[in-house]
């Protein structure tokens, strides 16, 4: 469970800088239902761009910010269905979209999760201490902006092979970037370079997504919530939400899925990772491109019992389709095979690992031979705001991207996307995948054996975890009573 245990002194520091610097900390009910954000902070938003540093943007971590850059409130979900002429399939596919965050992406959600259990207990000391987000890039980014929302200091972790856009970003609001060696899947440099900072500085406390339940318990109350209100929208008489699919990543996401199956129970959870490094089909190892997934070891929070399936898709195919919907040629080919010219407008929505979301949502699709009652649900984690840069790499490596470029990259990964490397897991297979935790968390990282089991076999588990919500917005409640701000609106 999350340590939820009080220390007073450090806590009575942190509710004076928040007292101090006007800091409010939302809720994850409010997260969840911005109508129960105050209407006086509602006002202020008005005025405030989405990623402005300022504590009043902590109420933006939502998926449901009305989608404009500045001064907006708040709406239903974003999200986006894909049409049958783009995916090549009958079963629908809806997404979230992530752009309409602060920073542009899920993670501040999911490093909101990991911070503000810490900082209302006083585990967490902002006055000497700085918080360490160990990343394969977003995640990093929305810790270095959560905590400058709460006045905090950070220390963002990333690979160096990572895109340009994170590292400029970073250079203005994280107080020390430190780059590893390799780039998506060099995921153990980061942790042995959180090792590092332990054993040399007394400053510093590891915020590491991999292993932080707070980055899975957000995701299954604010994202599980989020999706299940787009299924209430979305299914018509007759339709079935068949499961959510998302590449593996900190498996921080994947807690939405065990909200879903509560309300589904029949629903499944499909993960995806880079056939290039295939840990969780073949307990590979290797390197590939979809930023922000990455990999070589099954994290410790994702919850393995209750996963269905899991697939793997060439990084390649990811690529070549983030120059199919952004370049001139590729929109203008999309549209003359009948994709629609609003749709297409909105594929910037789509960054990397978002492709790699969709195209793995169309293998589910393709292997349960789905039809179109049926709703298989996605996230859009990021958008191409973070990969320009890419974008510029690829056609100087590969020349101008043309109608030919648009017709094969069209035809072999979206209509000819296959069921190859997929695999339904059995209890022995997901038993399988479970037990790989054991290699980097117990003798690396230095967990227990007995918590490991404990995970598989014990039923409340992660149960205990997710019960945890409400105590959290309790917590939550008595810092903001203590600092006396929330009195005044």
């Amino acid at each position: 469970m999350i340590d939820l245990t009080i220390h007073e002194p450090q806590l009575a520091k942190a509710v004076e800088r928040a007292r101090e610097r006007g800091i409010i900390i939302p809720t994850f009910r409010q997260h969840k239902n911005p109508d129960t954000v105050p209407a006086a902070v509602k006002g202020k938003l008005a005025n405030i761009g989405l990623w402005d540093i300022t504590p009043l943007n902590l109420f933006r971590i939502t998926w449901k910010n009305e989608p404009v850059d500045f001064g907006g409130g708040f709406n239903g979900v974003n999200y986006l269905e894909f049409p049958k002429s783009l995916t090549g399939i009958e079963a629908r596919i809806i997404a979230l979209v992530g752009k309409w965050f602060p920073t542009g992406a899920h993670k501040v959600g999911a490093t909101f999760g990991c911070l503000v259990p810490r900082l209302v207990t006083g585990q967490f000391d902002p006055t000497t201490q700085k918080a360490v987000w160990p990343s394969t890039g977003n995640y990093c980014r929305g810790g270095a902006y959560d905590a400058a929302l709460l006045s905090c200091e950070s220390v963002a972790i990333l690979p160096e092979g990572m895109s340009q856009e994170r590292f400029d970003w970073l250079a203005s609001v994280a107080g020390e970037v430190i780059k590893t060696p390799g780039s998506e899947s060099n995921v153990k440099e980061i942790f042995d370079k959180c090792w590092e900072l332990r054993e040399t500085r007394d400053d510093v406390v590891i915020f590491n997504q991999f292993d932080e339940f707070g980055n899975q318990l957000w995701h299954y109350d604010v994202t599980g919530h989020a999706m299940e209100e787009v299924l209430e929208r979305e299914l018509r008489p007759g339709d079935t939400y068949q499961g959510v699919v998302l590449t593996t990543g900190s498996a921080g996401t994947s807690g939405c899925g065990d909200y879903l199956k509560e309300t589904f129970p029949t629903s499944k959870i499909a993960i995806g990772e880079a056939l290039q490094c295939p840990t969780l089909m073949f307990n590979g190892f290797g390197a590939h491109r979809i930023e922000g997934i990455g990999d070589k070891h099954v994290p410790w929070i994702h919850n393995v019992r209750n996963t269905d399936l899991i697939m793997a898709i060439d990084d390649e195919a990811s690529v070549d389709l983030i120059r199919l919907f952004n370049e001139t040629a590729g929109c203008e080919y999309l549209a003359r095979q009948g994709v629609p010219q609003e749709f297409i407008a909105q594929l910037p929505l789509l960054g990397i690992s978002s492709v790699a979301n969709l195209l793995l949502a169309i293998k589910f699709a393709k292997y349960y031979e789905l039809g179109d009652t049926d709703v298989v649900l996605t996230v859009l984690t990021d958008s191409m705001e973070m990969y320009e840069s890419r974008l510029q790499e690829l056609t100087q490596e590969r020349g101008e991207f043309g109608d030919q470029d648009a017709a094969a990259v069209y035809h072999q990964h979206l209509l000819g996307q296959t069921i190859d490397y997929v695999e339904e897991l059995t209890y022995y297979g997901r038993k399988r995948v479970h037990n790989l935790k054991y290699y980097t968390w117990v003798e690396q990282q230095g967990k227990s054996v007995e918590e490991l089991q404990d995970q598989w076999y014990r039923p409340d588990y992660w149960t205990s975890i997710h019960k945890q919500v409400d105590e959290i917005d309790e917590l939550i409640s008595a810092f903001n009573e203590k600092t006396g701000l929330s009195r005044n609106i």
